[in-house]
């Protein structure tokens, strides 16, 4: 190691550092004499260790078909909250007490600004007793191949509902 300032061999095992105008720099012990000498960084006291983590094997993982959700929002789920709370002769602020939630949250999915998540949906179904979650279908998309390509496309599988 050498001096930053004159070139001079340093002592590797014990260097000195100065401030020098601003700048820390490692000098030799004349050179220290041009700034402040600055203490050594202390030593650790504890070696931090590392926490060891498990392996993670995501690419020995077996999915199944439980894994993917089996429920699904039905489409006007706003029309039949709002229906349902109508009918009951609650108003919004009646429901909000019910399942613990704003009034300010109802209104935006009555107003279909807002889609529920499952949890909030569960509540509203309970507090309603309504169901708003159907159940969707194990589709095999084998039986869509078009005859004519033979490649599956999105237009042979999807169903479209006409209003």
């Amino acid at each position: 190691m050498e001096c930053e300032i004159c070139g001079k061999p340093v002592p590797e095992n014990n260097p000195i550092r100065a401030k020098i105008e601003g700048s820390v720099m490692v000098v030799c012990k004349e050179c220290s004499k041009l700034g402040k000498i600055q203490k050594a960084p202390p030593k650790p006291k504890f070696v931090k260790q590392e926490k060891t983590k498990r392996p993670t094997n995501t690419k020995n993982r077996n999915y199944s078909r439980r894994d993917d959700p089996t429920d699904e929002l039905i489409e006007d789920f706003n029309v039949e909250i709002r229906k349902a709370r109508e009918s009951k002769k609650w108003s919004r602020e009646d429901l909000g007490k019910k399942i613990n939630e704003r009034v300010s949250v109802i209104t935006r999915i009555e107003t279909g600004k807002m889609t529920p998540d499952n949890k909030l949906t569960k509540k509203f179904e309970k507090a309603l007793d309504i169901k708003l979650l159907e159940e969707i279908d194990n589709v095999d998309l084998n039986q869509f191949v078009s005859n004519s390509s033979g490649e599956r496309t999105l237009g042979n599988i999807m169903k479209i509902k006409r209003k």
